[in-house]
């Protein structure tokens, strides 16, 4: 065997920051019979070359927890390993041009304040103060990071490597994986020096993880970008600047302008993110080559040049300091610019930790949240934001590649709440597209499938400019008022394609959901809520159980959920069953027809017993086409979902769409739906429904029957139960400016923090901003004063029933 292991509990492939940083997270918790395997040296791929940025600052939650954890990680590192590092906690500022950017620096802050972070913003005045090489007569602000730095990725990674391997963990060097394979239950990695045979693997590759990946027969939803930064020589000014302050200048974020400039010695370091940027190993004249350990591309000064003009004029010392080196290496992008970290999809006990494209600073998360993975099947925080079963089947190397540029061209960019991002869109359209678009549909891409967000009228500005805004109002506000009051009065039609469906038959399927759900499984002819709970109780995931017989069911759930929740009911299948699982998304479409005049116009079309009570189901005929009739709505108005076969789907939307014309019905789209759902309290998978909450704290005790035999989760809820939950799930309703609480605003009360919301929007039938949220368990008292936290300012709010704002007692969702 040539001296390297024959067994190993875990095998990690590539010795990047993140691989090494997950080898030393796993030996730490006790696992030390795991190994890592380079094809060269340690930090042969994107870690050497990186420039090693230590920043804090993210707008998604999960992620400002990861980067947090490692910055308080790499202050302490040096000391826990004995190992030397050059880390220098700088601070950093980002500049802000417009109102817009100040609004997330406020957000962004107080995210931060939640999770301990001391984040400020800053005036003109004041980030001259702290970096007076700065012409800031045309800024509204800054955002300053006390945490930010900067440090050296290889010391880095050689520290964690020490800290791995004094715990006992094994790294091979130039020792190449060139295969797998799956042999009773184990994995076996094949080496240039032979075999190790492992419970678990990782792919750890960097940009290597997609020909890693095949190996599994696995194509990875990722590309390769040439990023570019430079090394200027020492500037006297700068090196006077840190003798007299003992430090060095903050690191410095033109993020309007795309681009970030450190000081690097006594000298500069800027590193632009271009809009004219470039994929490599993306076409057939361009192949990713065999091994491409610390090698760089050529300099390409062109792309960079207006960047470059624009750094001299922010610090004009800049243009006096000679341009001393330029690096330009590969850096991964996934289709969303976040990694993968997580369980590979389809393959067990196989895991995936790469595709970073700031794997400095988050590699020290990362191999926490990995080794969380791996050794309990779950983590900490809810990591959905990088859970490598978010991107399906649909997203091919075009689309990666279109995705990657537009993320790599943007990376600073503003998340707007009504934005769409242009780029790799149209990969999956309903059957009605075309006439969805020809009614003014203004499209989102929901898991791939396109979808109406709004309907515009001739004269609207649909242009991308007119979404970026934080602010609630823009041309689309009117129209979702519009579709929403059209379902309060009359009816409205949603088509809805990509709803994740599974088919679950087979002996004792009716047994087995009953021991995977929280609560009752519907009888044959009704459909229910199913929360599945993990083991600790957090809430995995909602789907909706529609029961065709004793132990045949349909599941439904969100579109975005389609791998993530197929996965978690297979995994979860009792060996030796005789129940199959089959996905079926691809076979069905549907259409959401609500409001008052629905059963009117539906006694038209069908010959349905249209009496039948809410949360029932009846297969019907419309146009002369099955389709399945499901009382429910998602909107809180009395309705159907009218499930039909994909090339079944024009003739039955054609059907209704014409029948309701004389009863007023309106097509609308996902903004609407939004509204309708926070005016009844319905929870939204990902956001309200996360494992960052338990069933018990997410309100939902209604759907959990703890008299029936043990459920997944079941020990963990009776044991909050009996010591009472910390936070509940709550209703606010806001007097709120003119934005409305995003995912994450903090709630305060007395001075203090005591929650956060997990949605927020406009109820456009009620007429009030609303949120949905997690507060202290002592203070949800319906009636309850609280203020919340919306970018940076502060407004009242009032803690609700616990009942739908609109329609309190179901009574038309029943009619």
């Amino acid at each position: 065997m040539s001296g390297i292991a024959g067994h190993a509990r875990v095998v990690i492939i590539g010795g990047g920051v993140v691989g090494v940083s997950a080898l030393y997270h796993l030996a730490k918790a006790g696992w030390t019979d795991c190994v890592l395997l380079e094809k060269n040296e340690l930090t042969a791929g994107s870690t050497w070359h990186a420039a090693g940025n230590v920043p804090t600052f993210s707008s998604s939650w999960s992620i400002m927890n990861m980067q947090r954890y490692s910055a308080e990680l790499y202050r302490g590192l040096a000391e826990a390993v004995d190992y030397p590092m050059n880390y220098h906690v700088t601070g950093s500022i980002r500049l802000g041009h417009s109102k817009e950017r100040l609004r997330e620096f406020q957000r962004v802050a107080g995210m931060g304040r939640y999770q301990g972070m001391d984040l400020d913003i800053l005036s003109p005045d004041e980030i001259k103060s702290r970096y007076p090489f700065t012409e800031t007569h045309d800024l509204t602000g800054a955002l300053y990071d006390p945490y930010d730095g900067d440090i050296d990725p290889a010391q880095l990674t050689q520290a964690l490597a020490k800290g791995a391997r004094d715990l006992g963990a094994k790294i091979y060097r130039f020792c190449p994986a060139t295969g797998v394979r799956r042999e009773n239950d184990e994995w076996v990695i094949s080496t240039e020096k032979g075999e190790i045979r492992c419970e678990y693997v990782v792919n750890a590759a960097g940009y290597y993880a997609r020909e890693v990946g095949k190996m599994f027969g696995r194509d990875m939803p990722m590309m390769v970008m040439s990023h570019q930064y430079m090394l200027f020589d020492e500037v006297p000014e700068v090196a006077a600047w840190s003798r007299e302050n003992g430090k060095k200048l903050p690191l410095m974020r033109d993020v309007d302008s795309s681009y970030y400039l450190r000081q690097e010695k006594n000298g500069f370091n800027l590193g632009p993110y271009e809009r004219k940027c470039r994929a490599h190993w993306a076409t057939m004249d361009d192949p990713m080559p065999a091994d491409f350990s610390f090698q760089l591309f050529p300099d390409d000064l062109e792309r960079l040049e207006w960047y470059i003009n624009d750094a001299v004029e922010r610090v004009p010392l800049l243009g006096t300091a000679g341009l001393t080196k330029t690096i330009n290496g590969p850096i991964p992008y996934t289709p969303d610019g976040n990694p993968l970290i997580g369980p590979m999809p389809g393959v067990p006990n196989a895991f995936e930790a790469c595709v970073f494209t700031f794997g400095i600073c988050q590699g020290g998360g990362a191999g926490k949240v990995l080794a969380e993975w791996v050794m309990e099947g779950e983590t900490e925080w809810d990591m959905w934001s990088c859970d490598p079963r978010r991107f399906t089947g649909f997203c091919d190397q075009d689309y990666a590649v279109a995705k990657g540029m537009e993320v790599y061209g943007h990376e600073y960019a503003m998340h707007f709440p009504h934005h769409a991002w242009p780029a790799g869109r149209n990969k999956k359209l309903s059957p009605v597209h075309d006439r969805v678009a020809s009614l003014g549909g203004q499209f989102g891409a929901y898991n791939g499938w396109e979808r109406a967000n709004w309907y515009a009228r001739p004269g609207d500005d649909t242009s991308e400019e007119a979404t970026q805004t934080w602010a609630r109002e823009g041309e689309w506000f009117e129209a979702v008022r519009r579709e929403c009051l059209a379902v309060r009065d009359a009816a409205g039609i949603l088509d809805l394609p990509g709803f994740s469906r599974f088919r679950v038959e087979g002996a004792g399927a009716r047994d087995w959901l009953l021991s995977m759900t929280t609560g009752l499984v519907p009888k044959p002819g009704r459909i229910g809520l199913g929360y599945f709970a993990d083991e600790k109780g957090r809430i995995v995931t909602e789907m909706s159980i529609m029961a065709l017989g004793e132990d045949f069911f349909f599941l439904i759930t969100a579109a975005t959920a389609q791998w993530h929740d197929f996965e978690w009911l297979t995994k979860h299948l009792p060996a030796g069953s005789e129940i199959k699982i089959q996905d079926v998304t691809e076979a069905f479409s549907c259409q959401i027809l609500t409001g008052p005049k629905s059963r009117d116009i539906l006694s038209t079309v069908t010959d349905a017993d249209l009496s039948k009570p809410w949360l029932t189901h009846q297969s019907a005929q419309i146009a002369g086409n099955w389709c399945q009739l499901v009382r429910v709505s998602f909107a809180g108005e009395l309705g159907w979902e009218i499930h039909t076969k994909v090339e079944d789907t024009v003739a039955v939307f054609d059907a209704v769409m014409q029948a309701g014309e004389p009863h007023g019905l309106k097509p609308f789209g996902m903004f609407a739906l939004n509204s309708l759902r926070l005016e009844k309290g319905y929870r939204a998978w990902k956001g309200d429904l996360s494992t960052d909450y338990t069933v018990l704290q997410g309100g939902l005790e209604r759907f959990v029957k703890f008299e029936k035999p043990d459920f997944i989760g079941k020990q963990a809820l009776l044991a909050e139960r009996q010591r009472g939950v910390s936070k509940r799930f709550v209703t606010l309703v806001i007097e709120a400016g003119d934005c409305d609480a995003p995912y994450m605003s903090t709630l305060w009360h007395d001075g203090k923090v005591v929650g956060e919301t997990t949605s927020g929007g406009w109820g456009h039938r009620i007429g009030k901003s609303i949120a949905l949220g997690m507060l202290r368990a002592d203070l949800t008292e319906p009636g309850t004063e609280l203020e919340v936290e919306i970018f940076g300012d502060r407004f009242a709010a009032t803690v609700q029933p616990d009942q739908p704002l609109w329609d309190s007692s179901n009574e038309r969702l029943r009619a």
